[in-house]
Parts: C-alpha cells; sequence; structure tokens
C-alpha cells in the first residue's frame, strides 16, 4: 500500500492541494461510507489503527470522489485486519456481466448461424401466449440443470418466424453461463457443408464434438436435404451417441414430430421407412415436443 503523503502527490484534488494534515485527515473520516465502517467496528477500531490505515482510507476515499478507478471494473471495500484497516478490490456490476458474456462467447460454439445470437438472454424474451409453455419447460430445465445434467431436452416445433431459434439462444446462453460447452448449429447448412471436412479428414473429429459436447441444439430440422449417408452415418450417429450418454439435446423445426419421420424416410436416392423410424425414436427418446405458436416476427 502506498504512502498518505504519495497517495497526496499523486492526486490531484482539492483535497490534496491542502497542505495541512491534520485537516486531510478530518475529511477521510468525514466521509459517510469510512464514518459507517468505522461505527460498525467502534468497540475494534482505535486511533491508533485509524491512524497508521490512513493511505487505506485515503485511497478509499478517493475512489468515492473521483470518477477514475484506481482498477477498472473494480471497486474498493474496507475491511478490517487484526490491527489495521485495508482495502479489497471486488468487481463492479458490470465487470461481472462482462465476464459473463466472455464466457457465453467462449462457451458457445455456432455453427452457420448469426454471431448475434451471443448476445440472446432468456431474461429479455417477451412472453407471449404463443410461447409462454416453450419458456416454462426452458426455465425449468435451467432450474434442475446445476443437479441434473442428463435431462430431456424439448423439441421446439412451429412456423417460421416465431422465435424458436431466438428462445434457444436463451437457452444455449444460459448454459454457457454455468461454463459448460455448448454447440448451437444450422442443421440444413451442416449437412450442406459436410463435404467440406473431406480434404483434410476432419468429419470424423467434428462429429465426435457435436456427438459429446454438454449441450446439442440442432436448428431448423427437417429443411435440410439428406442423402442416406448424411442420414445414417452423420445425424444418426450423433443423436444414437447423444441417447446413449444421455446428453441434453433440443431440436427446432417447422415440422410436427409426426411430420417429420416421413420427412426423414425420403433421401436423394432412396425411400426407407425403417431407418426414417430409427432416427425419429432416436428425436423422441431425446426430446418432448413443444409447440410455439405467434405472428411471423421475421416479417
Amino acid at each position: 500500500m502506498r504512502a498518505i503523503n504519495q497517495l497526496i502527490i499523486n492526486n490531484n484534488s482539492k483535497l490534496t492541494k491542502k497542505n495541512n494534515f491534520d485537516e486531510i485527515r478530518k475529511q477521510i473520516l468525514a466521509d459517510p461510507k469510512i464514518q459507517k465502517f468505522i461505527n460498525n467496528y467502534q468497540d475494534k477500531i482505535t486511533d491508533e489503527m485509524i491512524n497508521a490505515s490512513l493511505s487505506s482510507l485515503y485511497e478509499f476515499y478517493i475512489s468515492q470522489h473521483h470518477k477514475d478507478p484506481v482498477i477498472v471494473g473494480y471497486r474498493p471495500e474496507l475491511m478490517l485486519s487484526s490491527n489495521a484497516i485495508t482495502l479489497k478490490y471486488v468487481p463492479e456490476e458490470s465487470k461481472l456481466a462482462q465476464d459473463r458474456d466472455h464466457s457465453i462467447k467462449k462457451h458457445v460454439r455456432l455453427i452457420n448461424l448469426p454471431l448475434n445470437l451471443h448476445n440472446v438472454r432468456l431474461s429479455q424474451v417477451e412472453v407471449t401466449a404463443g410461447r409462454r409453455t416453450a419458456i416454462a419447460k426452458i426455465q425449468e430445465f435451467l432450474r434442475k440443470y446445476p443437479t441434473n445434467v442428463h435431462q430431456k431436452g424439448l423439441y421446439l416445433s412451429g412456423d417460421f418466424g416465431v422465435g424458436k431459434t431466438y428462445l434457444l439462444a436463451g437457452l444455449a446462453n444460459s448454459i454457457a453461463a454455468m461454463n459448460k460447452q455448448v454447440i448451437f448449429l444450422h442443421l440444413p447448412t451442416f449437412i450442406a457443408n459436410l463435404a467440406s471436412h473431406f480434404g483434410d479428414n476432419s468429419l470424423a473429429n467434428e462429429v465426435q464434438r457435436i456427438a459429446h459436447c454438454d449441450l446439442l441444439i440442432l436448428d431448423d430440422v427437417g429443411a435440410e436435404i439428406l442423402s442416406q449417408w448424411s442420414r445414417d452415418e452423420v445425424l444418426g450417429i450423433i443423436l444414437q451417441a447423444r441417447m446413449d450418454n444421455e446428453l441434453p439435446t433440443f431440436f427446432s423445426s417447422n415440422f410436427a414430430m409426426a411430420d417429420l419421420e416421413e420427412h426423414f424416410k425420403e433421401t436423394k436416392n432412396a425411400i426407407d421407412p425403417v431407418k426414417a423410424a430409427r432416427l425419429m425414436e432416436r428425436v423422441k427418446t431425446l426430446a418432448t415436443e413443444i409447440i410455439v405458436s405467434g405472428p411471423n416476427r421475421r416479417s
């Protein structure tokens, strides 16, 4: 801790322009927060302790009356040790919010989705009649998640533009704030871009990352154009691994579950109801369908 004389020299304020040390001490001790602290510990704090701690008290005083913080993003708090008054610096709410935002961006991997989904907070999502059930179920999932990471996910079905992706972004960011790894991917684009992994043989590793992340969200299921291979050897493997390991998986789709199976039957070159039914069973095991309704907010 710097000596009070040095602090006085280094701070250009009306207070520090005074040369009278006693006057400086008087003004420091007149600070309401300092007075309150001393009163709270009046049975333990002596004049000798105050005099020995004037550097800390002065630094605290300056922090209350000047805009420039000693440590950006942190504020000082007075503490009583065995024989002195000291300071500790605690993060401001703005610093905590900044750290949360950083954690979210670090822990949510968006694949073929807009980066501004990082900014969605579930608390800011408008609660409408058509969203109420989905929001309540997501909130219930979040409440239970710290003690149960193996919950069943949700399959949000509904028309284009009603807010399914937005709701799931709020979920993704809430889980990421718990320092969990989230992958949120736009399934049609991911399937269309599978060939980009062939050149460097990275597909197997990518599938494993997706299959084993803490929380997986597949967006716009049903809009993808599947081949037998992408259905059975990519999507099927991902869902099977998540089912086997009881890893929470969420979906959004314009299709109701009953209609999605029809989509899975037909690939580029064949119709296979058996494999479609098998894939659909994995979806049903992983998630419960919730209908989201409302006006198209993208129009």
